[in-house]
């Protein structure tokens, strides 16, 4: 018997199922929005030194977050990253949601800021992917996004604050 002819069912048993078995995670994804307030608790900047305006950052920031079912959670972000007078400012960032039960989401972020410099933007954009969750989130994966727009830097103030408005679509193995 051909070997190719035998292999063909099998082959097609295998797509087939997993279509069938990827369809049935996608149904079971479940999607988390939020608004949230973050503020800059330290920041630090050093100029590169090839060209004006060219900077390293890291920053740390706290934001509070409220979702839609009315749940409340903490965040504390740290980040790194590269700022130019032409492009602006990128980051990695990595967050650590925590809920009033104790339990974590933590969160591996890329983006972009938009405005002057990295303690004065403007707006924010990023992409996000669950890298881990303790508690009730133990085993989480999925992915997020998040937007903010920052008020103006005040007196004695670290950073720019700012109000945004995110989403967190994941799935969780059974219990």
């Amino acid at each position: 018997m051909d070997t190719r002819k035998s292999i063909l069912p099998l082959f097609a048993i295998l797509v087939i199922s997993a279509w069938v078995l990827g369809s049935a995670i996608q149904a079971g994804a479940e999607t988390m929005n939020y608004k949230l307030y973050t503020y800059v608790v330290k920041a630090e900047s050093v100029p590169v030194g090839d060209v004006d305006g060219h900077y390293l950052y890291s920053m740390t920031r706290r934001s509070f977050l409220v979702f839609e079912n009315g749940e409340v959670a903490t965040e504390r972000g740290v980040l790194t990253g590269e700022l130019t007078k032409e492009s602006g400012a990128s980051f990695l960032r990595y967050t650590t949601i925590t809920f009033s039960d104790g339990s974590t989401i933590v969160i591996k972020s890329q983006g972009a800021t938009a405005g002057p410099g990295v303690l004065t933007p403007t707006a924010s954009k990023r992409t996000d992917e669950i890298i881990r969750g303790t508690g009730r989130f133990e085993g989480i994966k999925g992915t997020g996004t998040l937007a903010i727009k920052f008020f103006p830097v005040e007196k004695d103030e670290a950073g720019a604050r700012g109000i945004g408005e995110g989403s967190i679509t994941y799935t969780h193995p059974s219990k």
